[in-house]
């Protein structure tokens, strides 16, 4: 069983790993084209040892083409002659003529419990809504978006303060252990496919910068999640509002939250940074239903990562300050 892998980025690297030290070869290596340095987007932005990297140390043909979906795409992975094609994260839709051209089709390792979060960012919805549990998915390929039928599922569970792209790597884990049992069922010809129940679906599009900025006006824990979603990119962001200064955006990093403790505080309107004379190395920021952020780590424009104690020793609030959009 000639197998060809198609995956961008770290989530499809010990799945790659794992292919490659299995009992069935590994004839190519189909990976997204090189994008400039600091434009890759999501899991791509993580270090790993690198597709393209593990693929020339095995001596493994890596073929980049623009669309796999083109004519030129399609012949050069038909040149490959792949009788299965193993997909993760591999970034573009396959067409139904891609799959028609290894005998026995695709399948491809999804970091969700299908048919929940089909689409591009199933870790990072899965905690951005507050999910318990999520896990790994295999199907087989069909030309729509993540609904071939299920051969594989293991449920993990997310972590407390686990952000996505320590979740991910975790996933990519379970993923590539799936993959070899379902590679030895596909051998054997044992596989049984279970349709996915459209009545569950949800989706996971695609992440854009847009999806990091805070809604103060949310519940503090919604908050919470958001900040660890949105890592390793596009990272969760607000703007510090100061009277008589330039809005200053800041990035959030590590984040916690609680019930407002008195009448006072809890009267404060969404984003207000709140007074703290009795601790004041601690940042904590009125949010939604009466619930307050404590941010933990954050960056400010142009500086280096600070832990709240280190950003307010310049900084000290003011009463007025807020966080919100950069026009607030």
């Amino acid at each position: 069983m000639r197998i060809v892998m198609m995956g961008t980025g770290t989530f499809a690297e010990p799945t790659f790993e794992a292919l490659l030290s299995g009992p069935y070869p590994v004839v190519g290596l189909v990976t997204q084209p090189d994008k400039p340095k600091g434009q890759e987007r999501g899991s791509t932005r993580q270090t790993g040892a690198g597709m393209k990297e593990i693929a020339s140390a095995r001596q493994i043909p890596v073929f980049q083409p623009p669309s796999i979906n083109t004519p030129e795409g399609i012949a050069g992975l038909a040149a490959l002659r792949p009788d299965l094609l193993v997909v993760a994260a591999y970034g573009q839709i396959l067409s139904k003529e891609v799959l028609q051209v290894p005998s026995l089709g695709g399948i491809n390792v999804h970091a969700s419990l299908l048919p929940r979060y089909r689409g591009a960012a199933p870790v990072a919805w899965a905690i951005y809504h507050g999910d318990a549990v999520t896990g790994v998915t295999i199907i087989h390929m069909s030309p729509h978006l993540d609904a071939g039928g299920m051969l594989a599922q293991e449920e993990l569970a997310i972590l407390p303060h686990e952000t996505a792209g320590e979740l991910e790597a975790r996933l990519a884990s379970v993923g590539a252990r799936l993959t070899l049992t379902v590679l030895d069922q596909i051998e054997k010809g044992t596989t049984q496919a279970i349709a996915q129940d459209r009545s569950l679906v949800t989706r996971a599009p695609k992440l854009t910068k847009e999806h990091g900025l805070i809604d103060w006006s949310r519940h503090a824990r919604d908050i919470c999640n958001q900040v660890r979603a949105m890592q390793p990119w596009p990272t969760a962001y607000t703007f510090w509002h100061r009277a008589g200064q330039p809005a200053l955006r800041l990035l959030l990093y590590r984040t916690d939250w609680r019930m407002a403790p008195a009448p006072t505080s809890s009267a404060a309107l969404p984003g207000t940074v709140l007074l703290q004379s009795e601790e004041p190395s601690r940042l904590w920021i009125a949010a939604g239903q009466g619930t307050q952020v404590e941010v933990l780590e954050l960056q400010p424009a142009g500086k280096r990562r600070l832990s709240a104690s280190e950003f307010l020793r310049g900084r000290r609030p003011q009463a007025g300050d807020h966080l919100g959009p950069e026009q607030s």
